[in-house]
């Protein structure tokens, strides 16, 4: 896993950026998962920018989000569907016949999810997997004690994770208390991961993640199984840290290792 602390958040943003416009510029149809939350939301203007002002392309690209809200309709304005629209899709050129986004608001969820893992595996799987991260440690949807083998399938939310999310809403009693997610397994499959964070307030469970344990109860410790896997935080929420002094030696001296071997 490889640990890349910037001084801020916007710092972090087009860091993230930049990670995600080099995959796209080296594969032109890259299926891309992608995420919600605050935290993405500088990681999306700065891929705008890229695509305004550098000409980014994204017309053959193919992109699966990694959940939604069972029960809110696709033009809720706190639904991800209009999230995604609003803060990253109607901005640039995406194929709207290629964006797949988990629905909600629909009579068989369950059977949706088996939809939805088909048409993963119809793309040829994730290339690159952008996620964010729960002050509980957890990755989409997947709540502590979720299997690191689960596959999209619909989950009940923590009390916590409501807690947090209630900010968008008008009263609390508004969250749903369930979501369709891709499962950590489903998740894990990506070729690259790609997880942010920032802010004081993820700095413990950012440490715990990366330098702690690997356990169900705190999901986001699976990206240490993954194959390729890059985290990028501002410093606050690198702040709990014990080894940056390593992370930013190697960020440092990454380019001694790309002369050698190439991309």
């Amino acid at each position: 896993m490889e640990v890349i602390i910037t001084s801020d958040y916007e710092e972090m943003s087009r860091i993230s950026a930049e990670l995600i416009a080099q995959e796209i510029r080296y594969k032109h149809d890259i299926v891309l998962g992608l995420a919600t939350g605050d935290t993405p939301v500088g990681t999306y203007q700065e891929l705008i920018r890229i695509h305004k002002e550098e000409g980014l392309d994204f017309s053959k690209i193919t992109s699966f989000n990694l959940d939604e809200y069972v029960g809110l309709p696709p033009l809720h304005p706190n639904s991800y569907n209009y999230f995604m629209k609003e803060n990253l899709f109607n901005h640039v050129n995406v194929n709207p016949a290629n964006i797949y986004v988990p629905q909600g608001h629909i009579e068989d969820p369950e059977h949706f999810c088996f939809w939805y893992e088909a048409q993963i595996q119809k793309a040829g799987g994730i290339d690159l997997q952008v996620l964010g991260i729960g002050r509980d440690g957890h990755i989409g949807f997947n709540e502590p004690g979720s299997s690191f083998a689960s596959r999209t399938r619909i989950k009940a939310l923590y009390k916590e994770t409501i807690e947090d999310n209630a900010r968008f809403f008008s009263h609390q009693d508004d969250v749903p208390r369930f979501a369709v997610t891709m499962g950590v397994g489903t998740i894990l499959e990506a070729r690259k991961i790609l997880l942010i964070a920032n802010g004081e307030k993820k700095a413990d469970i950012v440490a715990e993640f990366i330098e702690g344990p690997v356990t169900s109860q705190i999901t986001a410790t699976a990206l240490q199984l993954s194959k390729s896997a890059t985290v990028v935080l501002d410093q606050e929420a690198a702040s709990k840290l014990k080894r940056t002094e390593y992370y930013n030696w190697v960020r440092d001296n990454k380019h001694l290792v790309q002369k050698k071997v190439g991309r």
